[in-house]
């Protein structure tokens, strides 16, 4: 008896051995779920990967474009063509292209009687008002080409005679060089240049040259040599 309760407590004991080598492995804590420390930056602060350019397609450059121009342009008011003289000269000497400003209503001989209180110079000097002249065309065209720009004028009571204004107030001199001049029979330059810069509000003004009434060419080519430009 004692023989067979010996054998039979095997016998159990083989099988729950049996039973335990086949305990199912999806019971097993999954690995992905285990607490590890992560040292790497989160995804969203890595820098992307820049875009590659089409295939034969030349890749967009941050740096500027040089700006086109370097063109020279010749601004004038001329009321007896003192000055249209000198403009001419100066674009001759310089191969710059030349810009007239043309009241739409011109001057006559007796508008520019300025001993005549009555005239219409004296009138519109009196009376600021008045010194909003008209021009055909304000505008140069291909405007954006031009570095660098001569202005022209004749002197009114020691100022730039007031048809150029409206020229001044109606361009962007921004990334220019201007450079006025004037011709007068006595009165200088004065601070007709200045003026004028101040109402442009851009572009780099240099010192102007005043010319004496039927100024040689000789004379104009030679400031013009000077400037060096």
């Amino acid at each position: 008896m004692k023989k067979f309760f010996a054998i039979f407590v095997c016998f159990v004991m083989t099988l729950t051995l049996a039973a335990c080598g086949d305990t199912p492995t999806e019971n097993i804590e999954p690995a992905d779920n285990l607490e590890t420390e992560n040292t790497a930056e989160p995804a969203e602060n890595v820098p992307e990967a820049p875009e590659e350019s089409p295939e034969g397609a030349p890749e967009e450059s941050t740096e500027e474009a040089p700006a086109e121009g370097g063109k020279t342009l010749v601004v004038y008011f001329s009321a007896t063509n003192n000055t249209e003289a000198v403009a001419g000269y100066i674009a001759e000497a310089t191969g710059a292209d030349i810009f007239e400003l043309i009241p739409t209503e011109p001057y006559t001989s007796a508008d520019l009687d300025w001993t005549d209180r009555d005239s219409r110079v004296s009138r519109e000097h009196d009376d600021e008002s008045l010194r909003a002249v008209e021009l055909e065309n304000a505008v140069p065209d291909n405007w954006g080409d031009y570095d660098t720009v001569f202005v022209g004028y004749p002197i009114w009571w020691g100022i730039a005679a007031w048809p150029v204004n409206g020229f001044i107030a109606a361009n962007d001199f921004t990334g220019k060089t201007v450079i006025p001049f004037c011709t007068s029979s006595s009165s200088g330059l004065g601070e007709s240049g200045e003026l004028l810069e101040e109402a442009a509000g851009t572009g780099n003004w240099l010192e102007g040259q005043r010319f004496r009434s039927g100024a040689s060419e000789d004379d104009v080519k030679d400031w013009v040599a000077g400037l060096e430009l």
